[in-house]
């Protein structure tokens, strides 16, 4: 759907298009630190177990590491889509037009679903070694 943005207002269209390019920008960085948190868990509970037994084998960093690598991927994707969307909405905001697009929203909501339920299973699978 397309409709026509009042010439009085682009100005506040404008300024509404960079604070939600800015919510975005929080959200990336909020998902590459958690990823970064996840990848370094596996290593911390390495480190925590060996401490406490000196005598346990240490274990490899298993899908900690993965997920987290994963995270810090989507969130580095995030922050090119983010940018694009932003370049995007403006040149719309400039012809004096603008535009829902929902694609984005189902690829981040299917993108977070599915390292949420990665995880999950991950320690569903895993929930009695710990």
């Amino acid at each position: 759907m397309r409709a026509e943005i009042p010439s009085d207002s682009k100005a506040t269209e404008y300024l509404a298009n960079e604070r939600t390019f800015l919510a975005w920008i929080r959200t990336c960085i909020a998902v590459i630190s958690l990823g970064f948190v996840v990848a370094r868990f596996g290593v911390w509970l390495r480190e925590l177990s060996s401490h406490l037994d000196a005598k346990t084998a240490p274990q490899s960093t298993g899908f900690s590491l993965a997920a987290g690598v994963a995270m810090m991927a989507l969130g580095c994707v995030l922050t090119v889509l983010s940018a694009w969307r932003y370049r995007a909405i403006n040149r719309a905001i400039s012809r004096g037009e603008y535009s829902v697009d929902t694609g984005i929203v189902a690829f981040v909501s299917a993108a977070v679903v599915l390292l949420g339920a990665a995880m999950i299973g991950y320690l569903v699978a895993t929930g009695n070694r710990l």
